[in-house]
Parts: C-alpha cells; sequence; structure tokens
C-alpha cells in the first residue's frame, strides 16, 4: 500500500471510532501530528 492509502484507510477507522487525532494518539502512544502526517500521506507509519 501506498502512504495515501494507508492515510485514507486510517483517516476512516479513526472516524467510524468517532476518535480525534489527539485521542488515537494518545491509545497508540505518539504525537497528535505523527496521526495527523499519517492521515495526509506525508509521513509512513513504523510499524505501530
Amino acid at each position: 500500500m501506498d502512504n495515501v492509502k494507508i492515510g485514507q484507510l486510517i483517516y476512516r477507522l479513526r472516524k467510524e471510532k468517532q476518535l480525534t487525532q489527539l485521542q488515537l494518539a494518545g491509545q497508540l502512544g505518539v504525537s497528535d501530528k505523527a496521526v495527523s502526517k499519517w492521515e495526509r500521506g506525508v509521513s509512513q507509519t513504523k510499524g505501530y
């Protein structure tokens, strides 16, 4: 999968769970900025 498709998937699943980027980031132990970058396809996940 490319970064854009992964980002779209993360966004869709986060919205289905009615989570904010900050809430998801807290659950994963990363920053909300990292979640934002993932969703925009700017940065890759690191196997979280």
